[in-house]
């Protein structure tokens, strides 16, 4: 996906496609390239997506919060002069998808989450030390795929240099600490947004019952399982998570 990339303004991101936007919103840990499909398969079918790279290690350490994340979002998609979205989040870009639809319930008309934190929170921040051996930070990222060769020896590699790098690790801490801070709880029953819930049976970061929580929470939602997938869909297992996401937004007419 790097290839796709563009920078304008304070803004880098990657962009393809006509129609209703969906804008993507990574993780902590996640990578652009981890949409690569979802990116490639709506921008071919009738949608323009927007993946911006969130500043999750270039705002200062005060602002590295979830609350900073939205106000960047709000300020991209006024760069873009989207006025109103698909957001798409997997796990802290879920967060940051909710605590956006709370402040600006106007600019999102879909909800789309997958292994989203937001209600429950194994705080991976927390257990990765700031210095780490590769053979324990390895092991980490394996956890969060049902199949841990998903978890390539370049995506282990960018994990061990963020942790290892001490700005980042406290970033990574910092917002991790925001996460559990920003709990939705008593939000969600507030956003009437259509809204897509997608979670790998085996997801071990935020588990099957967050996402059972999350659909008895969220008034206007539908759940749908992945077997033998873990904590991003999108990424382990794209041709079924793209199919279920494609025919619910047809379902609803977005």
């Amino acid at each position: 996906m790097t290839d796709k990339l563009k920078t304008e303004g304070d803004f880098t991101y990657a962009e393809a496609g006509d129609g209703p936007a969906i804008i993507v919103l990574h993780g902590l840990m996640g990578a652009l390239s981890n949409f690569g499909a979802t990116f490639d398969h709506f921008s071919n079918n009738g949608y323009k997506v927007l993946i911006p790279e969130l500043p999750l290690y270039t705002l200062p350490l005060i602002k590295t919060n979830v609350k900073n994340l939205a106000s960047y979002l709000k300020d991209f998609l006024e760069f873009k002069q989207i006025d109103s979205a698909i957001l798409l989040g997997n796990s802290l870009g879920g967060h940051i998808a909710l605590y956006f639809t709370k402040h600006y319930p106007e600019k999102v008309n879909t909800i789309v989450l997958t292994g989203s934190s937001g209600l429950y929170e194994k705080a991976m921040g927390d257990s990765f030390p700031k210095r780490g051996n590769y053979e324990y930070i390895e092991n980490k990222a394996r956890e969060v795929f049902y199949d841990p060769k998903v978890a390539t020896k370049e995506l282990v590699d960018d994990v061990y240099a963020t942790v290892n790098d001490r700005i980042k690790a406290l970033k990574t801490l910092s917002i991790a600490k925001s996460a559990i801070r920003h709990n939705m709880k008593n939000d969600l029953p507030e956003m009437t947004q259509p809204t897509c819930l997608i979670w790998g049976k085996q997801d071990g970061v935020t588990p099957p019952e967050v996402a059972v929580d999350f659909h008895k929470l969220l008034p206007n939602s539908d759940l749908f399982w992945i077997d033998k997938c873990g904590h991003a869909a999108m990424m382990e297992r794209p041709e079924e998570f793209n199919q279920i996401l494609f025919d619910w937004l047809k379902s609803r007419n977005i």
